[in-house]
């Protein structure tokens, strides 16, 4: 659908040089991606079996057992707790958010985010375990395997582990304590790609579930997410975010999840039923995912840094391209003043510039490619040029 939408509606488009964040709607997608939304928008199919197409592709993009698409990384978070609360045990399912233990999750409080809210939706408990003095400056120790270890008990479901350079204890250690106790480790790995390597990375690790985000990198639906990792608790996440509403005996669980052994009973609709995922963003996000994994880190930085590149030449020069997974332009100001007014300048302009502000504070214009469009980089580059000059 053209721009041309937005003008008929009455909402002014932007340049999104912040990247793919959801406040300002994400990233563009391939033509290739939203064809296969409008060719699957045309006809009807069963989700189960959707799903369970997605599993297939899923499992051989991660080397996960089995997989599904969701709303979204959030949503996959609150299905990835519900299915270690719940696992298969349909009673358990239907008490959610309520019911008994196992009703808590241990993670390092360094780890601690606003999006692991997802985990108290669910109705757990996020015990937090370590003294992050690295962070504060106070020291540099954070927590350790053996302090998780102590922390998990008989109310414990899973450990939430956020996936981050520098996250701490590594993931190999919190899945060595975490199995020695029996319960699963969590993955939030929203924004961890690229590298494609990490697609399999954290499962290769010893993680149980991981979560990413179909919008970002991948460039594929703003709202679509995977949840990937064993078999039976992706079938749990399954069955708490499907529409059961049929008679029981016409349901079975597809073979990429549970095999055909009959449940006990049909699950209520399930604490996931808003984390739905259509089967356009379910058909979407697996173009995706294979144009992901297909074009490879190094070609996708290279395009990537072309764009900076055109927008850089725009400015008349300066500002520093810094090479990374995602390649980034940093602009620097004389301060963090300087830095805030010309933020301010760009989004004041029509169309509005956004770029990351993550760095305003050390005086840092970012701008990061993944949601420019073509036609948006010499636009950018002049804007930038003319709110560096006030």
């Amino acid at each position: 659908m053209s721009a041309g939408i937005y003008a008929a509606l009455g909402v002014p488009r932007i340049i999104n040089a912040a990247g793919t964040g959801t406040r300002l709607s994400g990233g563009m997608m391939h033509p290739e991606v939203t064809a296969a939304m409008a060719e699957a928008a045309a006809a009807c199919v069963e989700m189960p079996a959707l799903q369970a197409a997605a599993s297939r592709a899923i499992a051989q993009a991660t080397g996960a057992e089995a997989g599904i698409v969701t709303s979204g990384a959030g949503a996959a978070l609150l299905l990835g707790a519900a299915a270690c609360r719940a696992r298969l045990d349909i009673g358990a399912m239907d008490a959610l958010p309520g019911g008994p233990a196992p009703d808590e999750f241990v993670m390092a409080r360094s780890q601690r985010n606003m999006y692991d809210r997802a985990l108290r939706v669910a109705g757990a408990r996020i015990v937090e375990v370590g003294i992050p003095d690295r962070f504060s400056g106070a020291g540099v120790r954070d927590a350790s395997a053996a302090e998780l270890a102590a922390a998990i008990g008989p109310r414990t479901a899973g450990v939430l582990w956020v996936a981050q350079p520098w996250s701490e204890p590594p993931l190999a250690d919190v899945v060595r304590v975490a199995h020695a106790a029996g319960v699963p480790v969590l993955v939030d790995a929203a924004a961890q790609l690229p590298p494609a390597a990490n697609l399999r990375h954290f499962l290769d690790e010893g993680a149980d579930l991981v979560c990413f985000s179909g919008g970002k990198a991948i460039g594929g639906p703003q709202a679509s997410g995977i949840l990937a990792g064993r078999r039976d608790l992706v079938a749990s996440a399954l069955l708490q975010m499907l529409d059961l509403d049929l008679p029981e005996g016409q349901f079975r669980l597809p073979p990429e999840f549970a095999g055909n052994a009959a449940l006990p009973w049909l699950p209520q609709h399930g604490i996931g039923r808003a984390c739905k995922a259509g089967k356009e963003e379910v058909a979407g996000l697996l173009v995706a995912l294979r144009r992901f994994v297909a074009e490879g880190d190094a070609a996708r930085a290279a395009r990537l840094r072309a764009r900076l590149a055109a927008v850089r030449a725009a400015m008349g020069g300066g500002g520093e391209i810094a090479d990374g997974p995602v390649p980034l332009l940093l602009v620097r100001c004389a301060d963090a003043a300087a830095a805030h007014a010309a933020e301010a300048r760009l989004r004041a302009r029509d169309p509005a510039v956004h770029v990351n502000q993550g760095r305003l504070r050390d005086g840092v214009l970012v701008v990061n490619p993944l949601a420019l469009a073509e036609a948006d980089l010499v636009p950018l580059g002049l804007a930038l040029r003319e709110a560096l000059a006030g």
